[in-house]
């Protein structure tokens, strides 16, 4: 019989990833999910076939049925809390995989306690965004024990990832360095294309053109971001789909580690403190492409574009 799954965190990520292990990863008994706020539940259990998603009421419910337990959650203290309730109850033997982004000590840490209880731990973030969450086609970095990273690898390529960077008998530390570095990569993209499309508005050559340049260049995230700037999806859409206070999270991880380094981060200081400002001005509900609009603001344009 295959191993029983239960997936905690139903947010932009969570979702896609578990209606693609769902649909995917050829379960014989229905997938346990969690969330704190039940409909989200609701709402994914009525999107998939019938009978294959059981929702429990709480993470010790789902523990106790499970044999491999998924986890993606907002922030490390959000992660820290959950894994403490798992911890409550009996894990021998069962494998925890961590796919939140959160700090490498805070990976450490939650690792050596599950250890501890006598269960496996892998760290396994991953890159990509809710679209290619719910399409498959995310990028997973697996880090842990060799024998813990192959019993976690048959859920991320070919079912929630297009590909995986397997680091094997790793420190699971480094696949959240390396997450964070990369999502740096995300935000000095997202700060660059602002300040271009600012450029090309105000010199008068019109972010049409360069719209254009871009997507013949850099065609992918980077042109996506183009047009979710240029369309005013930043401002007009309801749910953010990377919440400025998750992308100033990380952000702040990123230079906890380059201070650690000795290393300074001015790319990711410039799209921090313009996270700062859109958060100023919209709140929670800013989304890290709303960094068009704080540099919009920044040289004398109106935060929205339309």
């Amino acid at each position: 019989m295959a191993p029983r799954l239960f997936w905690i965190g139903l947010g932009n990520m969570g979702r896609g990833m578990s209606a693609n292990i769902v649909e995917k990863a050829n379960l014989d008994q229905p997938l346990l999910i969690y969330n704190r706020t039940k409909q989200r539940c609701i709402d994914l259990s009525e999107k998939l076939p019938a009978g294959k998603t059981e929702i429990v009421d709480s993470i010790a419910e789902g523990v106790s049925k499970a044999d491999i337990i998924f986890n993606i959650l907002s922030n490390d203290a959000v992660v820290e809390a959950s894994i403490a309730e798992i911890l409550k109850n009996d894990v021998k033997g069962k494998l925890i995989i961590e796919c939140s982004t959160i700090h490498p000590d805070t990976t450490e840490k939650i690792a050596q306690q599950v250890e501890a209880a006598g269960a496996q731990f892998v760290a396994a973030p991953v890159f990509g965004a809710p679209a290619m969450a719910d399409a498959g086609q995310l990028v997973g970095v697996l880090a842990g024990p060799k024998a813990s990273v192959d019993r976690a690898r048959p859920y991320f390529k070919g079912v929630t990832a297009k590909a995986e960077i397997n680091m094997s008998d790793e420190p699971y530390r480094k696949a959240l360095t390396l997450k964070l570095i990369g999502n740096t990569f995300v935000l000095n993209m997202v700060e660059q294309l602002a300040e271009g499309h600012v450029l090309a508005e105000k010199s008068g050559l019109g972010t049409d053109y360069l719209h254009q340049w871009i997507e013949g260049m850099f065609p992918g995230p980077y042109a996506a971001y183009s047009t979710r700037m240029l369309t005013g999806d930043y401002h007009k859409r309801e749910y953010p789909l990377f919440t400025v206070d998750l992308a100033r999270k990380d952000a702040g991880h990123a230079m906890s580690l380059a201070k650690e380094a000795g290393v300074r981060l001015h790319n990711v200081e410039t799209g921090d403190a313009h996270l700062a400002e859109l958060k100023a001005h919209v709140g929670e509900k800013g989304d890290i492409a709303g960094i068009y609009g704080a540099v919009r603001m920044e040289n004398g344009l109106p935060y929205e574009n339309e």
